[in-house]
């Protein structure tokens, strides 16, 4: 991790064994960078939701946020949340907006949250499509207290990291960050919010067959991001998203929102995550959570393998790994299958190429060994039912199959490979995993798959694909520090006028915290209601210290200035009263 990093991190054990293809999304979290309008938005929303979600969020909501350190007055820094993390055997990193889902669920695989830096705007307060610190920070974070929960998304990223993307998955992923950041940015156009929206149903509505990705990405979206536990007739929340949202937390109680019991048909129900969701799955407990996955990862070719396995990495047109019987590794950008009565007979990639055991790059079959590609036959050969990875010594030298034999060896599918052996490879149990040739041919009919010119060909013993699945068995063997964004989160600008606006919610929090400030109440409210009528939030806040400090001329001027503001904008009118009602109640409670 690069000094920049270290400076903005506290050491957690769990980051510092992240691989490097991993740690190239992290970003320093820049915590001086958050304004006091920041401050105030993210004490809004946590104010409220710890007032409406202790009664309708799972138990473990409350819980958790003592004991992953996430305050209700100030935005999350990282270095308090992994030393507090690093307690119940978790970690976090900052990111910038949303990465790849393959990412997302490694980064959970290894027990560390992912947690964009970036907090809504002002204008936002209650729904952002972009992830920020608080769906992040104060959705994901408290849930993970609780260790069923915890185990679930560790498995969750394991699993759904090796599931396989197609090759208009990432198109989508970059046109929804797209539009997550339009939405979210200050001066965006109406048009270009319009035309990417456009994008992204066009894409949306044109994916063809759903991938394992988009599948295991619904079920990630209908429980750790929007789900509830319970029954459907009493159901409490545990998904980040609605505990990050005050508008969709207390909009999904309602009866205009439908309440599916939890199953793995969840996996085909699409979702439009810039908007609220018209229905919501509820899991009857934590447990059932990993019983679903268990199901759902069965239909997998990571568990399948099989020519449906290969066919889907070739389909997908990116990094793939396909595992043998013998557990033989091959990975790589996988073109071409060869089928013989619906078993995989041979198998092609295409430029660099790695062969593995246990994910373990086998020496001399990296990269390097492998630039051009990599092919193999597979299966039994013609008449005769013991498979070579079956046979004992004994019985390879009865079919000849030893150091320096030419030898033509025929299997089903018509493919012949003919050479010269010169060696073997063994895995630990002693079974046979490659098999290298020298002069060597290899065809199927006319069709020439591999000539003797070509080197020397490595055959991968195996009598079938037991796995396939996205990205390489051994990180170490491919480059994958590659990763670029085709748009970047929009930071806001600040023009004289919002400076001072600034500097009159730092006075505000200050004098709330004791601290010296330049500004009086009064005299914040003057300028306020004088530069700055349409804003709410800082009269609410200034309403909370009239009333904490006794000031009824002051707690009467802003209560009117509300009431005005809130016949001008219609919209703003739940936000103030419930900002209101919060102070009012925390009175009746002291």
């Amino acid at each position: 991790m690069n000094s920049e990093l270290d400076k903005n991190i506290e050491t957690n054990p769990l980051i510092e064994r992240l691989p490097a293809h991993l740690k190239q999304f992290i970003k320093p979290q820049h915590y001086d960078s958050y304004t006091p309008i920041n401050q105030a938005v993210w004490r809004y929303v946590m104010r409220k939701n710890f007032d409406y979600l202790a009664t309708v969020a799972h138990k473990s909501y409350v819980d958790g946020l003592n004991k992953t350190g996430i305050s209700i007055d100030h935005i999350p820094n990282m270095y308090g949340m992994n030393r507090i993390l690093k307690e119940i055997g978790w970690a976090a990193v900052a990111v910038d907006g949303f990465i790849p889902p393959a990412a997302f669920m490694e980064f959970q695989a290894y027990k560390v949250l992912v947690i964009a830096s970036d907090i809504r705007q002002l204008e936002h307060i209650e729904y952002t499509p972009a992830p920020d610190i608080i769906h992040e920070g104060a959705g994901h974070a408290p849930i993970i207290a609780n260790p069923e929960y915890a185990e679930y998304l560790r498995r969750f990223g394991e699993i759904g990291c090796k599931a396989i993307s197609s090759a208009k998955d990432y198109q989508l992923y970059e046109a929804v960050r797209k539009l997550s950041i339009l939405k979210e940015a200050e001066d965006s156009s109406e048009s270009e919010i319009e035309e990417t929206e456009k994008e992204v149903a066009h894409l949306q509505n044109n994916m063809g067959d759903p991938s394992e990705m988009a599948l295991i990405r619904n079920l990630h979206w209908w429980t750790v991001e929007y789900g509830l536990i319970g029954t459907p007739e009493n159901p409490k929340i545990y998904g980040a998203g609605l505990l990050s949202s005050i508008g969709e937390s207390a909009w999904c109680m309602t009866d205009a929102v439908r309440k599916i019991p939890y199953s793995p048909d969840a996996a085909f129900q699409e979702f439009d995550i810039t908007k609220p969701q018209p229905q919501l799955y509820v899991t009857p407990n934590f447990a059932y959570l990993s019983e679903v996955l268990e199901e759902f990862a069965n239909t997998m070719a990571l568990r399948t393998g099989g020519p449906e396995g290969i066919n889907k990495l070739i389909q997908s047109k990116n990094l793939g790994t396909v595992e043998l019987s013998t557990g033989l590794q091959i990975s790589g950008v996988f073109r071409d299958i060869i089928t013989h009565k619906n078993k995989v007979a041979y198998i092609q990639t295409e430029g660099e190429t790695a062969l593995s055991y246990h994910e373990k790059e086998l020496i001399g079959h990296g990269t390097l060994n492998h630039p051009q590609g990599y092919g193999t036959a597979l299966g039994k050969l013609e008449g005769i039912n013991l498979a070579i990875e079956d046979m004992s010594p004994k019985d390879l030298q009865a079919y000849n199959i030893f150091e320096g034999e030419k030898i033509d060896l025929k299997f089903e599918g018509d493919i012949l490979v003919s050479g010269e052996i010169i060696t073997g490879t063994r895995n630990l149990k002693g079974k046979i995993i490659l098999i290298s040739f020298k002069d060597c041919t290899v065809s199927q009919g006319k069709r020439i798959l591999f000539k003797p010119e070509w080197g020397i060909y490595h055959l991968g013993v195996g009598k079938r694909i037991v796995s396939a699945f996205s990205g390489p068995a051994d990180f170490n063997s491919f480059n994958l520090i590659n990763h670029q964004v085709s748009s970047s989160t929009v930071k806001p600008t600040h023009s004289e006028k919002r400076k001072e606006l600034e500097s009159l919610y730092l006075a505000v929090r200050n004098y709330r915290e004791g601290k010296d400030t330049q500004f009086s109440p009064e005299a914040v409210f003057d300028i306020l209601i004088k530069y700055h009528p349409t804003d709410w939030l800082l009269s609410v806040e200034l309403y909370e210290i009239a009333v904490a400090d006794n000031m009824e001329k002051l707690k009467l001027e802003i209560l009117n200035h509300l009431d005005q503001l809130q016949s001008q904008k219609p919209k703003l009118k739940h936000l103030i009263k419930d900002g209101l009602d919060l102070v009012n109640n925390s009175q009746v409670l002291n």
